[in-house]
């Protein structure tokens, strides 16, 4: 009995908490950003559970992974609806916020990430049906959510919001990256439909979101170039952002490898060998650009922290979109059968693993500590070239 009521104490103070204004004691914000360390869980199932050589090897431990994943999802989602529902001026804030209005893509595609958790691992545990209709749910919301955000952020950024010249940043990729993840979801979901048009029309629908998310990435990606080019880094807590590219870039080759398998079983050539072939001549030269990518972002991210990066949820960039590279790499190997591919997937995982768990770790010393939990009124990042940032 005096544990019961220990534990219910314990939720009805979490729930003031919760519901505590942000001047209160105890007052902590849960922002759309959570979201992320979601996502970064959940890809290391999908690509441990997808690796080429050594991934059936990995099953329990990306089954494992997945209901870890799952757990922060609810936990989160929890947390993220009760405040929406008691303190709705802190969500509009977030809404009206420049910056933390970008990070609204976390939720729909953490959604769509513990989907594909479930068909590719926590089907041993909840069974095939339950995951199949679990992805479609997640599917079905994810993808709503993640044409919403990517309408709705960009046409505030474009009439609201008031943005410095120099503030583009990876965070801008956020809300038009969903729908490049509903297309890597379908394309697992098409694998399962029966023949006919309706799974010929989801086929060609994420192909259009394929597009649809690859040009609008493109776009944010030369912004963010240029910003760098003419106004430098910011040298704060905004410098793992740059990660994000890598986002859209991993998660396209990875879409357009399971969409170009989906086509061999959904239309007849010449169009379906035309896809899977598409696969190849897209994903390898976007892989190239990926690692010059990854190889700029990392001499950045040292440069910041030799000059001291602080920690911040910021960090989950770090691995997300990672995960996506991996997938991606894995998808050339399995079409093209490249030993080259096949390892450089396993090495990418393995600085995932090493980028997850730091992360992971920091996430929960600040939750411990709590001031990762605190509101907080950021200032706007300034960009500069200079040893030492601008006062």
């Amino acid at each position: 009995m005096a544990a019961d009521r220990g534990s219910q104490s314990r939720f009805a103070r979490l729930f003031r908490v919760l519901a505590s204004t942000p001047e209160g004691q105890d007052s902590i914000d849960i922002g759309p950003n959570w979201f992320a360390s979601v996502m970064g869980t959940g890809v290391i199932a999908i690509s441990a559970i997808t690796l080429p050589i050594i991934g059936d090897s990995l099953k329990d431990f990306a089954i494992f992974i997945w209901l870890v994943a799952t757990t922060m999802f609810g936990v989160v989602t929890v947390a993220f609806v009760f405040q929406w529902i008691r303190r709705p001026n802190l969500i509009r804030g977030h809404a009206n916020d420049p910056i933390m209005a970008q990070f609204y893509g976390a939720p729909p595609m953490a959604m769509m990430t513990i989907g594909n958790g479930a068909l590719l691992a926590g089907s041993a545990i909840i069974g095939e049906a339950a995951a199949y209709k679990l992805a479609w749910v997640l599917w079905i919301i994810g993808t709503i959510g993640g044409l919403i955000t990517a309408i709705a952020v960009p046409f505030k950024l474009f009439t609201q919001y008031e943005v410095r010249p120099d503030g583009a940043f990876g965070g801008w990729l956020m809300p038009v990256v969903p729908p490049m993840v509903s297309a890597t979801a379908g394309a697992l979901l098409i694998a399962r439909m029966a023949p006919g048009t309706l799974r010929e029309t989801m086929l060609y629908g994420c192909y259009a979101m394929f597009g649809l998310s690859l040009i609008a990435s493109l776009i944010i990606i030369s912004l963010i170039w240029s910003r760098l080019a003419f106004y430098g880094s910011s040298g704060t807590a905004r410098v793992p952002t740059l990660w994000i590219v890598l986002g859209p870039l991993g998660q396209s080759i990875t879409a357009a490898g399971l969409l170009g398998t989906a086509a061999l079983a959904t239309l007849p050539p010449p169009t379906s060998t035309a896809m899977n072939v598409f696969a190849i001549l897209y994903g390898v030269p976007v892989w190239g650009f990926a690692l010059l990518w990854g190889a700029l972002a990392s001499s950045l991210t040292i440069r910041t922290v030799r000059r001291k990066l602080p920690f911040a949820l910021t960090w989950w960039s770090f691995v997300f979109p990672v995960g996506t590279l991996v997938t991606g790499t894995t998808q050339l190997a399995n079409h093209t059968n490249l030993p080259a591919f096949k390892v450089a997937a396993i090495a990418l995982f393995i600085a995932l693993i090493s980028a997850w768990v730091t992360v992971g770790i920091r996430t929960l010393h600040g939750v411990f500590r709590r001031n990762l939990l605190a509101p907080r009124a950021g200032k706007p990042a300034v960009a500069f070239k200079g040893e030492v940032p601008p006062t």
